[in-house]
């Protein structure tokens, strides 16, 4: 066998650096770059191999491992996952600060490959910096962590383990029906080994993405569910998307009068412009589509993994309604009592297009009339303007809150209104990406995809500090188009630190921070469940007795040196997204936008949570009462 020798860190990079995917016979690199913080526990090692050996990979370096992790994660999906950015961390903290963006992207079926250095193999020299010890079990460290949100784990403790182990970890990043995170933990000492390794490891490999379709069996039983079905529904999910199935979904829709709806994973996978399109439905789900799945007496899920949000806890569906899933994942095809189609979205569903001839849904004006309404609903949230100190077209939970931050701000936009005018002023092409807050719900009902893969949504963790650093993982996945990162000021601040490598790789990206001071959604579910707020708006103190502290995010911004702007007006913020669109350089654009005015739920749009059993005062026995009267349903 012809062997090469070489260090298990050099060993990897060559590896990585000869991956190459096919789809539908187009063939791709399916590694072009990597993301990492070097440390003591990977600079010397993977460090090395990277700064010294022969590879065509580019190097990101990354300014928190979290951060650069949602980056990778981003570039992954918006190459609808047939491209990867590794990520590289030191042992200890930032080995640990990835775990939250792997849980993100298992969460998410994302393929993301975490190699985190770890602790010495040998354990002669322990315990090293940064290693956590556990007298109970001397093999575990920090990426033992990884173990609950991976789909894959393993540990190089010895050079012979890199083939099997790299082999392993390229079969799940690419399964796509249960693909996520990947993590190799790389013990720093074996990082340097030397080993003679199979020259077949480091040939140009190149790993198919099929279509599987569902066998003869599902196919019928499908078929005949829907020909026996009045008022079906299309449900487009993420899987559609990775699937890249639009134009076959609205071939099916004409063809037999059946309109979709979409998640959040699954938005911008059809263009707004067809005449079945609804948008959004569940808990953060527009008046039109939920209307309609109300109605409905089937439910077809095209690659969707039901999440509450999506199904209103499981009540937003008619109970008599049937369930049929085309999925190529049998737990998530299983989900709702479903009939299963077990296969690729796109090829599964043009089997069973084809084989469906002489049928029509009984629609007649049921789902336009809910789309005309859905418009003038359109229509006025985003023309709500602030009078004085109150917005009367929208139910504020605390009659001071607005006024309050006006006084502090000097904010007089209402959100709805404001991200009318984003949507009306960035180019129809733009990406969007979000994760967070109360603007995933707007934009949920509000944002109309009409480019696909325009729709960005980080919304099966939902966590915060995706927006930015996927917003530069998008740009470098299609750095011709403009992307916006839509972030609350609660997300940024929680993290926005790849805003430095976006500067240090001259990327341009745009951020639009809505300031509404604090966590607004999450105020809004405090109050209105009964509670006091407490410690989610930013005000002295964390008390609602006090004023809000005023926090200029364009002067912070700035700082890093992008090109920023402060909004309070309509006026102010459509120059600003006038002037953002000429500019070479990032952006931040500082949206003061008044608290209590973001979208409301919409009928049909029930959310379970866990409230207080023991109600202190009557909202709080009121949402006891709703909770209660929904779980009926179940």
């Amino acid at each position: 066998m012809e062997t090469i020798k070489m260090t298990v860190g050099e060993a990897v990079v060559k590896f990585l650096d000869n991956q190459y995917v096919s789809f539908d016979g187009v063939e791709e690199k399916f590694v072009e770059g990597v993301f990492t913080v070097f440390g003591h526990g990977c600079v010397l090692g993977m460090g090395e191999a990277l700064a010294m050996s022969n590879h065509s990979l580019k190097v990101y370096q990354g300014k928190n491992e979290q951060g650069m992790a949602h980056v990778a994660m981003s570039y992954a999906k918006q190459n609808n996952r047939r491209k990867i950015m590794p990520c590289i961390s030191s042992i200890g903290p930032g080995a640990a600060n990835m775990v939250t963006a792997a849980a993100c992207a298992t969460v998410n079926n994302i393929p993301l490959l975490l190699l985190p250095g770890d602790t010495y193999a040998t354990r002669r020299p322990d315990p090293v910096l940064q290693q956590l010890e556990q007298p109970y079990d001397l093999n575990v460290t920090t990426n033992d962590a990884y173990k609950a949100v991976t789909r894959y784990f393993d540990r190089i403790t010895r050079p012979e383990i890199l083939e099997s182990a790299l082999n392993n970890a390229m079969r799940a990043l690419l399964d796509t029906a249960h693909t996520g995170a990947v993590c190799i933990a790389m013990p720093q000492d074996v990082q340097g080994e030397t080993y003679d390794f199979p020259a077949r490891m480091f040939e140009k490999k190149v790993r198919r993405i099929t279509r599987p379709v569902a066998v003869k069996e599902e196919i019928e039983e499908a078929i005949a569910l829907i020909r026996e079905a009045k008022y079906p529904l299309l449900i487009v999910g993420g899987g559609a998307r990775y699937s890249e199935a639009g134009e076959v979904i609205e071939e099916f829709s004409a063809r037999y009068n059946v309109p979709f709806a979409e998640t959040q994973a699954g938005k911008s996978t059809i263009s707004c412009k067809s005449p079945y399109y609804l948008g959004g439905l569940g808990v953060t789900g527009n008046g039109c589509a939920n209307q309609v799945a109300m109605k409905a007496d089937l439910i077809i899920g095209l690659g969707t993994r039901f999440t509450d949000f999506t199904t209103a806890s499981k009540t937003l569906f008619n109970e008599k309604a049937k369930v049929l899933t085309i999925n190529t994942s049998t737990f998530h095809g299983a989900k709702m009592h479903a009939v299963m189609a077990t296969g690729d979205v796109k090829a599964t569903l043009k089997v069973i297009s084809d084989s469906l001839e002489g049928y029509k849904s009984a629609y007649v004006d049921e789902y336009k009339n809910a789309q005309k309404w859905w418009q003038e609903e359109m229509a006025r949230l985003t023309s709500i303007k602030y009078t004085d100190t109150l917005v009367p077209e929208v139910k504020a939970l605390t009659p001071t809150t607005m006024a309050d931050f006006n006084e502090a701000t000097g904010a007089t936009l209402p959100q709805t209104t404001a991200l009318g005018i984003v949507r009306e002023y960035i180019p129809e092409n733009a990406i969007v990406v979000g994760a967070a807050g109360s603007l995933p719900g707007d934009m949920q009902r509000m944002w109309e995809t009409e480019s696909l893969y325009t729709y960005n949504m980080e919304y099966g963790y939902s966590c915060m500090g995706y927006e930015i650093q996927g917003a530069l993982g998008s740009k470098l996945a299609c750095p011709q188009r403009e992307v916006y990162a839509m972030c609350g000021d609660g997300s940024y601040l929680m993290l926005h630190s790849e805003l430095v490598t976006a500067m240090q790789e001259g990327v341009k990206i745009n951020v639009l921070l809505f300031d509404n001071g604090g966590f607004g959604c999450i105020n809004n579910l405090q109050m209105g469940k009964g509670i006091k707020s407490l410690a989610t708006e930013f005000r002295y103190s964390a008390k609602a007795d006090t004023p809000f502290v005023p926090i200029d995010f364009a002067k912070c911004a700035s700082g890093y040196g992008l090109k920023t702007y402060t909004a309070k007006t309509e006026e102010e913020l459509k120059e600003a997204l006038e002037d953002a669109l000429r500019q070479k350089v990032s952006t931040l654009i500082d949206i003061k936008v008044l608290p209590k005015t973001m979208t409301d739920g919409y009928e049909g749009g029930f959310w379970q949570c866990g409230v207080t059993h023991n109600p202190r005062n009557q909202k709080q026995q009121e949402a006891l009462d709703d909770l209660l009267e929904h779980v009926k349903r179940y």
